[in-house]
């Protein structure tokens, strides 16, 4: 295994897989890190829908028609082996700060008590776990949304109306001669000094 430094420099967006399966216990590894991430009040309140192999169809039939994916950038991204759609649940935070002793900040009154939703926070932190676990574990991974096509996923996935769909990771094998950059990757990365604001804003 590579050290942090080592795997967070080498972490890239994924855009195209091999068909290669990718070993179940490599992706338990992946959560079992990912259940690791900070929890607000230790609510845990995040879920992954597992989508592996054929199953992954859909996914791809919920957000992406065949009539366009003919047309579609990253014809690569739709070998992925593996579709991790994450999933959060509001409920377990207003649930978990109603109890005796997180009752005092009000966050139990309801989702709306909330000035940041920290179920968000937290399922999106627990998504850069994975992202990092699995490039540690050799595997490429690509964190996206459901193309505009949220209540089709979760229709198609039974995601209950109370969760929130938070992302997508779909996770494989990369595709050693394709290499599709996004957009934005030539973007130069903001320098320390630019990103601190030291003592004051």
């Amino acid at each position: 295994m590579a050290d942090l430094s080592e795997v967070v420099r080498n972490r890239r967006m994924r855009r195209s897989f091999t068909t290669e399966e990718v070993d179940p216990a490599a992706i338990e590894r992946i959560i079992s890190l990912a259940s690791r991430a900070p929890s607000a009040g230790k609510a845990q309140g995040w879920h992954v829908v597992s989508l592996v192999g054929d199953e992954t169809a859909s996914y791809w039939d919920a957000t992406l028609p065949e009539q366009r994916r003919d047309d579609f950038t990253w014809p690569g991204l739709l070998r992925a082996p593996v579709i991790l759609v994450l999933v959060a649940d509001p409920d377990a935070y207003v649930e978990r700060y109603g109890e005796s002793d997180k009752a005092h900040t009000g966050l139990g009154e309801g989702r709306d008590a909330w000035p940041v939703p920290y179920w968000t926070v937290d399922a999106s932190m627990a998504a850069m776990v994975i992202l990092l676990a699995a490039e540690d574990e050799g595997l490429g991974a690509l964190f996206f949304g459901p193309f505009g096509a949220t209540e089709r996923v979760r229709e198609a996935l039974g995601v209950p109306p109370s969760m929130e769909i938070v992302a997508t990771i779909a996770i494989g094998h990369r595709e050693p001669s394709v290499e599709h950059r996004g957009r934005s990757a030539g973007r130069p990365r903001r320098s320390v000094d630019e990103i601190v604001h030291r003592g004051v804003w």
